[in-house]
């Protein structure tokens, strides 16, 4: 059986067209929307008057044209019958005694709406109000038309796929360049997806304006939005369309067009309806909003055919970055690190000033985390003018520190000037597991946990010692699968690193390193480190003398792990979606049983160790997913976590 997504392709169109011939570019559209609906699309966006063509002008007025254009949407409307597309089609038709330009809603046959264009711009290349009547005024006194035998919806609505909790709103090109457009307002009236029939000639930068002004209203509305513009084959009387078309989801763009070619394009993307719901659940503007703002009684809510939704069968045209947390481009990847590390030392250095704190005790391992956190505790202590002798570096060699690591941690807390302390926890451990009963000869988990809890009390006494702050190393992927001792290294008094994932701790401490120091033996060090395997070195040695406990051989990749965390806790994504979403990703890194597998095992972790979340030091939030128990994450430490473990079984 085939898992229902939770997702709908759209397409936007911007056929090959004839200036005032309809009879042709009825042609097109038909062969667009076929084109788009063997494509898997369930609705298809086409630009503004593409009946006829936008740059008309005053033929607008000959009855022929306008009769031509209404044969060609009749046309269309019964080449739709035997298409599993619903289309929006751009038109224009007299009611009483103005034209409109409008949007037709059309599917299985049928116009089942029809919107008329609400702003119309009227200033420098454009003088629509010359052939056409704002949709404003007669919205509110006719909400019908008779079109073709039929009474058909006219004015404001919203189009309503009951069957799959999907509804549609329509708004014509400079609608959305309106200080408060229609689509907000048919957002807040339930609408997931807003589609723009456009025409919007090229200028200079007008394509980036363009492109930013849909991102953000389909951010702002947290919608999916398609827009589609004229091509080029518009008139060049005066002005040069170029086939704009864009499909954006929640401020991120799905798809463009490469604009001015020369034949029909269509562009797809794949709109997370699930996501939006989820976003707009969580969102208490949105819903506030909607509360003041969404004036229900002055739009109508028309049901139309169910739309074909993704499955886990289908090819999906989105992808998915391994590393949601990770920027694609280098500069923003940059700017992002260096975001991170400046909240990450603001965030300390106000807990300090609060505490009137001049000294700071960070355990040093020679790992990602405490070399982050260290790197933090200088770059405060500078912001600060505090000598950095006060920052106390501990290094605590146990039974399974490697000369690696501790030759890194030495040199690390040498070259950054901190007052260098070694203190070894074998002896004192050897002498716990004798207190206890335990065999020091059998390396279970009392035998990881017994050292983690000591170098955590030898950090607690020396800063009551010196009057100084426990600084956290733990970061947010190990918080999420509690992959820490508790009352050990899950405890500090301020966790600089508890909310940035383990697969951009590497990035921030490569950006600091390329930006923040010259001394090249410390950029060897922090590459070195860099370099090294994840591990908490509780166990010994192999026999060579490296690292034997790898922490991702035991609870699986990292990276697949924040890929895990980052669309179940940002998007609610449901296990068997996750699932198929992962396994498209990962596809030649791993097979589906042991991605499925890490999943499961995400999922117990995830649950089973909240306790450990429910109690964990205060920490600066640095991106959208946080487990803070006080701000972003409450959750019961006894939950159950069967049905999402059944999800993934349940064949």
């Amino acid at each position: 059986m085939s898992n229902n997504l939770g997702m709908i392709k759209v397409a936007a169109a911007s056929p090959e067209l004839i200036v005032a011939n309809p009879d042709y570019n009825t042609e097109e559209i038909i062969s667009c929307m076929k084109k788009a609906s063997k494509n898997k699309a369930a609705m298809v966006c086409f630009p503004e008057l593409c009946t006829a063509g936008y740059t008309c002008a005053d033929l607008f007025f000959q009855n022929i044209l306008y009769k031509q254009n209404l044969h060609g949407l009749k046309k269309i409307t019964e080449a739709s019958r035997t298409l599993p597309i619903a289309a929006m089609i751009g038109f224009y038709l007299k009611v009483e005694n103005n034209y409109y330009n409008c949007a037709a809603f059309v599917q299985n046959g049928e116009i089942k709406g029809i919107v008329p264009k609400t702003f119309l711009p009227n200033a420098k290349e454009f003088y629509e109000e010359r052939w056409f009547a704002s949709g404003f005024e007669i919205s509110k006194s006719i909400t019908s038309v008779h079109l073709f035998g039929k009474d058909i919806p006219f004015g404001n609505m919203v189009f309503c796929d009951n069957e799959n909790d999907i509804k549609i709103g329509l708004e014509v090109c400079e609608d959305l360049w309106a200080p408060i457009a229609p689509g907000t307002l048919l957002a807040l009236n339930g609408a997931h997806i807003i589609l723009n029939l456009s025409a919007s000639n090229e200028m200079v930068g007008k394509s980036d304006y363009r492109k930013t002004l849909v991102t953000q209203q389909s951010a702002k509305n947290i919608s999916g939005y398609v827009y589609a513009s004229s091509s080029v084959h518009e008139s060049t009387t005066d002005l040069v369309f170029g086939g704009d078309c864009i499909i954006s989801e929640n401020g991120v763009v799905l798809s463009t067009s490469e604009r001015f070619k020369r034949k029909s394009t269509i562009i797809y993307g794949d709109i997370d309806i699930d996501r939006l719901k989820f976003e707009r659940i969580q969102g208490q503007t949105f819903g506030a909003c909607t509360s003041i703002y969404g004036h229900r009684s002055r739009y109508q809510h028309i049901d139309i055919k169910p739309f074909s939704t993704l499955s886990d069968e289908d090819a999906l045209s989105r992808t998915y970055p391994k590393t949601p947390f990770v920027p694609d481009a280098r500069s923003s990847i940059d700017e992002r690190c260096k975001e991170i590390f400046n909240i990450q030392s603001a965030g300390l250095a106000k807990r300090l000033e609060h505490t009137r704190s001049s000294k700071v005790v960070v355990g040093i391992s020679g790992g990602l985390d405490s070399t982050l956190a260290l790197l933090v505790c200088s770059e405060t202590f500078k912001l600060l003018n505090i000598d950095p002798k006060n920052i106390i570096a501990v290094t605590m060699p146990g039974f399974g520190t490697t000369n690696k690591t501790y030759t890194n941690a030495q040199s690390l807390m040498k070259l950054l000037g901190t007052d260098m302390r070694e203190i070894s926890i074998k002896d004192s451990v050897l002498q716990h597991f004798k207190d206890i009963d335990h065999d020091p000869n059998q390396h279970d988990v009392t035998y990881e946990n017994s050292q983690a809890r000591e170098r955590t009390q030898i950090l607690m006494d020396i800063a009551n010692k010196e009057k100084g702050l426990v600084i956290g190393t733990g970061d947010l992927s190990e918080v999420a699968l509690g992959w820490s001792t508790y009352n050990g290294d899950h405890m500090s008094m301020y966790g600089v690193n508890v909310s940035i994932p383990k697969t951009l701790v590497r990035f921030v401490i490569q950006w600091v390193m390329e930006n923040k120091y010259e001394n090249k033996t410390l950029k060897n060090t922090l590459q070195d480190i860099l370099d090294t395997p994840i591990s908490p070195e509780l166990l010994p040695p192999d026999e060579n003398g490296e690292i034997l406990q790898k922490t991702e051989e035991t609870v699986g990749p990292y990276m697949l792990h924040d890929f895990f965390l980052y669309y179940t806790i940002r998007f609610g994504m449901h296990p068997k979606k996750l699932l198929f979403i992962a396994k498209k990703t990962f596809a030649d890194y791993h097979c589906e049983d042991k991605i499925r597998d890490w999943l499961i095992l995400f999922y117990r972790r995830f649950f089973s160790q909240q306790f450990k979340r429910s109690c964990i030091p205060d920490g600066p939030k640095v991106g959208s997913v946080s487990l803070s128990p006080r701000g972003d994450w409450r959750m019961p430490s006894d939950a159950d976590v069967s049905i999402w473990i059944q999800e993934l079984t349940n064949k």
